[in-house]
């Protein structure tokens, strides 16, 4: 129940974020009933009705990575003070996120089914004439325990990742008092300087016997150093090398096994298939690293205010933005590594196989926004503190756009290469 109280009582962001994730979970869902009615019409040909189900995979982990962004970015059930008092300590609030991404799953679960079964002609009649009663098993009596299942594998795995990403850490391995940001512990720090400059001076020239004393008054503490670069970068490279080489071997050889895959991807070789998740793993993996290290840059070579701001919030925002950015540019190099399969020739791309690249697409992108809005927000108070010292109202505007440049600069070059590099076996 307070699950459902917090769930209604959100802000209209929120709302919309819930919505989006039921709309993503129904197009999974209704993907996933596809590859069963497939399965009741093809009963001798479980081969094409398991490549089916296994390409509902890529838009399945879509949803519940935007899902898990979604419950991890809700303001409604962080830690705040004062909540473990009535009870809502990190564990509680850990439980009601899962159930809350629980909600909006089944949700979009629901409204598949139903979809589902009006295009069956379950609830009223055949639409469309019966054009796709091949697909959906018009006529049969459909197994309500195996759809419920398959159903079921998006919430399951979302409000369980949830739990998973969201739980309370161990603070016996933490030091005592909240961990405070680099970034806002400098600016404070500037500014209560620059407010009381006769108090700054007084402990460094005018020392007194009182200063050895136990009642000496206590120095602030040293500023917590940056957070370490994120090590996936190395991985990644290798990982993004492996799945290029496999790629162009399985490309080149005369015998490579076709999969016979749903949409017009007809006789694909797995070999290239598999190069190609290995790569978009790989491009996932760097995003951390290759964010950071863009901050690094950013600052290099005598940087001025603006390029220092940039570039300190992409290294503390690294891991924040630099995964969904780098599932966004494998999305963008295999839409483009898609286009080329079967030899070069277009395939005639069908309904299901649109909305799946629908469901996975959006899901990148609205998972990224998230992100950048999330870290935004986690860096209001520095960007006050900096107006407050006299800053120009326009500089965190303009280290938003430098951001931006300096990740398309990066990232764009390189998903192009890999898009190219990915589709060139194909187009051999």
């Amino acid at each position: 129940m307070l699950a459902l109280r917090l769930a209604r009582r959100a802000h209209p962001v929120v709302q919309l974020r819930r919505l989006l994730v039921a709309a993503a979970t129904g197009g999974t869902g209704f993907l996933l009933l596809c590859a069963l009615g497939h399965a009741m019409t093809h009963p001798h040909a479980p081969a094409g009705s398991v490549l089916r189900l296994a390409w509902c995979v890529a838009p399945a982990a879509a949803t519940v990575y935007f899902a898990v962004t979604v419950a991890r970015t809700d303001p409604g059930t962080r830690p705040r003070p004062g909540l473990s008092a009535i009870g809502l300590g990190p564990g509680r609030l850990m439980a009601i996120s899962a159930v809350t991404t629980a909600l909006s799953t089944v949700l979009g679960s629901l409204l598949a089914l139903l979809f589902f079964l009006h295009l069956r002609g379950d609830l009223t009649g055949m639409p469309f004439d019966g054009a796709a009663a091949d697909v959906l098993a018009a006529g049969r009596p459909l197994p309500l325990p195996a759809a419920l299942t398959l159903l079921a594998l998006v919430p399951a795995a979302a409000s369980l990742t949830t739990a998973l990403v969201l739980r309370p850490e161990d603070t016996a391995a933490r030091p005592a008092g909240p961990r405070t940001r680099f970034m806002a512990y400098d600016t404070f720090a500037i500014a209560r300087r620059a407010a009381s400059p006769a108090g700054a001076t007084r402990y460094e020239e005018e020392p007194d016997e009182e200063a050895a004393t136990p009642t000496a008054p206590a120095q602030p503490p040293e500023p917590p150093a940056p957070r370490p670069a994120p090590g996936g970068l190395p991985w990644g490279v290798a990982v993004l090398a492996v799945g290029l080489a496999v790629e162009t071997y399985a490309g080149q050889s005369d015998h490579a096994s076709g999969l016979a895959l749903p949409g017009g991807f007809a006789d694909s070789p797995a070999g290239v298939l598999g190069g190609w998740l290995l790569t978009a793993l790989g491009l996932i993996l760097v995003g951390p690293g290759l964010t950071h290290l863009t901050g690094r840059l950013l600052q290099s070579v005598r940087p001025g205010a603006l390029r220092l701001l940039a570039g300190r919030v992409l290294q503390e925002e690294a891991r924040r933005i630099g995964r969904p950015l780098g599932v966004v540019c494998a999305v963008a190099s295999g839409a483009y590594a898609m286009i080329t399969l079967s030899s070069g020739v277009r395939p005639a791309v069908g309904p299901l196989t649109l909305l799946g690249a629908l469901v996975v697409t959006g899901c990148a992108v609205l998972t990224l926004a998230t992100a950048v809005v999330e870290s935004r927000r986690a860096h209001a108070d520095t960007t006050a503190a900096l107006v407050r010292l006299g800053a120009p109202s326009a500089l965190p505007r303009q280290a938003v756009l430098l951001r931006a440049g300096a990740l398309l600069a990066v990232f764009g070059p390189l998903t192009w290469t890999i898009a190219q590099l990915a589709a060139l076996p194909l187009a051999a």
